[in-house]
């Protein structure tokens, strides 16, 4: 396990290398995601399927139908498979089991641990929790299927199950195998015929992109995969006194186990005096309180049974091991009950107080309470609350305590611990929090290596939580009451110990605008005590500083007639503007900034340094009329004075037409993108006809007058964008309140790779969540819309 446990307090993400951020989301291999029945069994998953999954009962079906072997074209057996180059092994081969064995099988006779033996990949973590995958049956066939064999229905596929994120998935593989000289070159059985383990070894390759993605690593990520459970660590410099008593009633809850000690900086697998293994990750498999009588005493003592997967004559040396005196001094039935050999094979039995001198780590899975043999139990204490989410540059990743100006903006979570734990003397409620990064060991063939992640948890109030999410303030009065340590892990994983009460948990990577995806979940006594702290999407108030200047309807308006002869001017004999004529409209009103970005601005809008006092009452309002004057204005008094040229009147809009337009013949060009033109007309536009009429044309301008003085709220330094982080605040005094979720993908969307939003994407930005808010509006019932097929695609695909 070289290296997966220390501690990085700061780490160079990949947005500082080549790949850069936007890289985060990309299309990855589809499987099949199943779900299991109170049985255990696995049933078909109700909703629809990814067309690209595959399905292994229909591939097994179409080779058997067609006499031919199954070749997976996602996992070739080539170089591609093997490592993050790509390159091929001249000497390697691969062999289907046939072609190594005279008589394969998939089982000889049953599976054990000692059918999981280490190859030349130093991935001993995976094979820890292998080993410990065929302590039960239950746990074990849910992750390999009981119709895989080499006897009926052979057609040289196979497939496996593992957890990931939530939800199992089913992966499907070949048989063909790397071998040098005809033998395996990675996992393998004792028994040269027995090939499960090495398929299952392939099958978790695949899932991970390639052989060398599983180079290193820690076994609590493999015992999560393989049963959905949470894991949580100790390290013996800092045991709890009741370690063994954990372990113990772990055991009896179906826990699994692993340990391991530091590596050695200048070894790689450095055997120590006592025979254990640095840098090396063991099995845990049993822990007993063993009847034992010398000569002078009679009681019991902790023992616990370990495995190398090496499986060979790398064992423990000392006290208990293999036919060591102490042996004789435990009675004959006690070893016969404790299934006691002596053999070269990697196992042996250490005392509890020599385990904590000699390992330097244990790590532990808990199983989820889905689990088939929890369910079954019926008297499983844990309840589990899962939630998954995203930093996003600009929106959400904020960072660490360490940036109080942006660390309110990650993702925050209720934890809610009414009552404590039965049986806790102190009456305190037991908490175990883990933080799973998603989708980084698939990706480190990319320069993508784990984010230093971690977890700080509030104590707070009803009061407190009536503002959602909790603001700056808050963080800025009030202490943590417990936190995790950031690491470098793909999980990090706490069990805290609190007074029953209410707590926010704050997820976050240790430096702000680092992009990840994570799954938080929280094992408690508690049923279903975690939720989002996030605001309830919908309309709300227009921000008071901005204020709109409505004409006087009993007044002649100028400002309306020119408006219209102006519309109609451009409009032409049907009496409607198309989003080119549209563009055509805005696009000179903003002529002054169009100028500006051609000559090299990095975005079509920048707006003069100076602001204008005309644009500003004395209580610092932004004052908008909500027509034509306002776009007008944007290069003229919003730039700190009436710099249009002398007799310049709005009439001169109507010789936009006449002028060659800042455009290709395509629609793009300086200026509004033509997506947010369409969009725009496509707000208003309630006949569907792709035009607007003059009362449509109108509304239109009020909106974009609306939001260009929100705009020039946040806008403080003049930049012609918003900062990171600014989003949410702006759009709340638009009048839209949205939750995390909505504003990542609207970052995604609308946002600079540095998180910016510039102004032509914060008025698409708008004009898109008012459109999705009018579609729902007009079906709604009682909070629900909905929709047929027929009348989503036909609302969603023209906004």
């Amino acid at each position: 396990m070289p290296d997966a446990t220390r501690i990085d307090s700061l780490v160079k993400e990949f947005n500082d290398s080549p790949h850069g951020p936007k890289k985060l989301h990309q299309s990855r291999t589809r499987f099949m995601p199943i779900v299991f029945g109170r049985d255990g069994k696995p049933q078909p998953k109700p909703g629809p399927r990814s067309a690209e999954a595959q399905d292994f009962y229909a591939l097994r079906k179409r080779c058997l139908r067609s006499g031919s072997l199954f070749e997976d074209p996602e996992f070739p057996a080539n170089g591609s498979s093997l490592s993050f180059t790509g390159e091929s092994r001249p000497h390697l081969k691969w062999l289907r089991p046939n072609e190594i064995s005279q008589d394969p099988r998939f089982f000889e006779n049953s599976y054990s641990r000692f059918d999981v033996n280490q190859g030349e990949l130093g991935d001993c973590w995976l094979l820890a929790a292998a080993a410990n995958l065929t302590q039960d049956p239950q746990l074990f066939t849910r992750v390999v299927p009981e119709d895989n064999s080499f006897k009926k229905d052979y057609a040289g596929i196979f497939h496996f199950r593992f957890w990931r994120f939530g939800q199992w998935c089913d992966v499907v593989i070949d048989d063909r195998l790397p071998t040098v000289n005809g033998k395996l070159v990675y996992m393998r059985s004792t028994e040269d015929n027995e090939f499960w383990s090495a398929l299952l070894e392939k099958a978790y390759a695949k899932l991970f992109g390639s052989y060398e993605a599983l180079r290193g690593g820690s076994a609590s990520e493999a015992m999560v995969d393989f049963t959905g459970g949470i894991a949580e660590s100790y390290e013996m410099k800092d045991v709890p006194k009741d370690l063994f008593q954990i372990i113990e009633k772990g055991f009896r809850s179906h826990a699994m186990f692993a340990c391991s000690l530091e590596p050695d900086p200048f070894k790689p697998e450095a055997e120590t005096p006592q025979g254990l293994i640095r840098g090396h990750a063991y099995s845990l498999t049993m822990a007993k309180m063993v009847d034992i009588q010398t000569p002078n005493v009679k009681g019991k003592i902790p023992l616990l049974r370990l495995r190398n997967p090496w499986g060979n004559a790398n064992e423990w040396n000392g006290a208990w091991s293999d036919k060591s005196p102490e042996w004789k001094y435990i009675p004959e039935e006690t070893k016969r009950e404790i299934g006691l050999i002596f053999e070269l094979d990697g196992e042996f039995w250490m005392s509890f107080q020599d385990f904590v001198k000699y390992f330097d780590r244990i790590e532990m899975c808990n199983m989820s309470p889905d689990c088939p043999i929890i369910r079954q139990s019926g008297n499983y204490p844990w309840k589990q609350s899962a939630f998954e989410g995203e930093w996003v540059i600009g929106s959400t990743a904020g960072g660490c305590r360490n940036y109080p100006d942006t660390f309110w903006h990650n993702p925050q979570y209720v934890v809610h611990l009414k009552e404590p734990d039965k049986d806790d003397t102190e009456k305190k409620a037991t908490a175990i929090i883990a933080l799973l990064q998603k989708n980084r060991r698939s990706k480190r063939n990319k320069g993508m290596d784990c984010l230093t992640v971690g977890l700080i948890i509030y104590r707070v109030t009803e009061r407190d939580l009536i503002r959602k999410p909790l603001p700056k303030e808050f963080f800025l009065r009030n202490a943590s009451v417990a936190r995790s340590t950031f690491v470098n892990l793909r999980e990090v994983t706490c069990r805290f110990r609190l007074d029953p009460g209410t707590y926010v948990v704050i997820p976050s990577t240790f430096e702000p605008n680092i992009e990840g995806e994570f799954m938080i979940r929280v094992f408690s006594e508690c049923p279903d005590c975690m939720t989002e702290n996030e605001d309830c999407v919908g309309e709300c108030d227009l921000d008071p500083r901005v204020k709109i200047r409505s004409p006087d309807p009993t007044k002649p308006d100028p400002q309306r007639q020119a408006m219209e002869k102006l519309f109609l001017d451009v409009a032409g004999v049907d009496g409607e503007v198309d989003w080119m004529e549209l563009k055509m409209v805005l696009d000179h009103c903003f002529r002054d900034d169009i100028a500006i970005a051609a000559k090299g601005v990095s975005r079509s809008y920048h707006v003069a340094p100076v602001e204008s006092k005309k644009s500003l009452t004395p209580q610092g309002e932004v004052v908008c009329c909500g027509l034509l004057a306002i776009l007008q204005d944007w290069y003229g008094k919003m730039a700190g004075g009436d710099n249009r040229p002398a007799g310049s009147t709005s009439a001169d809009l109507m010789v936009a037409k006449e002028r060659a337009p800042l455009m290709t013949a395509e629609g793009s060009g300086a200026g509004f993108s033509k997506d947010a033109c369409r969009s725009m007309v496509a707000m208003l536009d309630e006949d569907q006809s792709g035009k607007l009429g003059f009362v449509e044309f109108q509304k239109l301008l009020t909106e974009i007058a609306r939001w260009k003085a929100v705009f020039k709220l946040y806008d403080t330094d003049r930049s012609g964008h918003l900062n990171p982080f600014e989003l949410r605040a702006a759009l709340q005094s638009a009048g839209y309140h949205l939750n995390n979720k909505i504003l990542n993908s609207l970052m995604h969307r609308y946002g600079s790779r540095e998180g910016e939003i510039w102004f032509d994407d914060f008025i698409t930005c708008a004009v898109k969540i008012k459109t999705m808010i009018d579609i729902f509006r007009a079906k709604d019932v009682n909070g629900i819309a909905s929709f047929n097929m027929d009348e989503w695609i036909q609302k969603t695909i023209y906004c």
